[in-house]
């Protein structure tokens, strides 16, 4: 339940709206087996969100250009005092959820610089819609010996994705303010 909540406050936060719809709790079964036992009544239905599921491409697409509301943005500086401002990856990969349940992500490759000092991730995030399917790869890196908001593969991987995600729209208009 606690997850529940914390998807529908981001949800909120986004402005979403998730249309309510009563699905039975029924399996379907042929005609034969209309006396299985496991078969649950009507009073057991529950409302389900299905914003998102089964979509068209360019209706997921519209939705993950929106912009992410300031409340979701964090910021930190970095060693060379330069103040950046981000969507942790936690919170984008909640939003995909809400917006595109039927994503995946997945690390395409590892690799350590030749002198072992940084390491780069490369991540493809895939969105599938109704009518066509989608991906987007990125890139980060990180130096081996920086340590701080993780490991160096962690933080790599999750610049990695926030770029990704970038590309697909989601995000996008903070990389545009740094340009401001």
């Amino acid at each position: 339940m606690g997850s529940r909540r914390s998807i529908s406050k981001i949800g909120q936060a986004y402005c979403f709206e998730f249309q309510r719809r009563r699905f039975s709790s029924k399996p379907s079964y042929p005609s034969s087996a209309k006396a299985h036992p496991q078969v649950a009544s009507d009073d057991d239905d529950a409302a389900v969100p299905t914003a998102g599921i089964s979509r068209p491409l360019s209706e997921i697409l519209k939705d993950l250009n929106k912009k992410v509301p300031d409340s979701l943005i964090k910021s930190r500086t970095e060693a060379s005092d330069f103040s950046l401002r981000y969507v942790p990856w936690h919170i984008l990969n909640r939003i995909l959820n809400l917006h595109a349940p039927e994503w995946s992500g997945e690390v395409r490759s590892i690799t350590y610089s030749a002198d072992a000092t940084s390491v780069s991730v490369v991540y493809r995030v895939t969105l599938y819609g109704t009518d066509a399917e989608i991906f987007r790869e990125a890139t980060g890196s990180a130096s081996v010996s920086d340590t701080s908001y993780g490991g160096p593969v962690q933080k790599a991987e999750a610049m990695a994705f926030r770029r990704a995600c970038a590309r697909l729209g989601l995000g996008l208009h903070l990389y545009h303010q740094e340009l401001e």
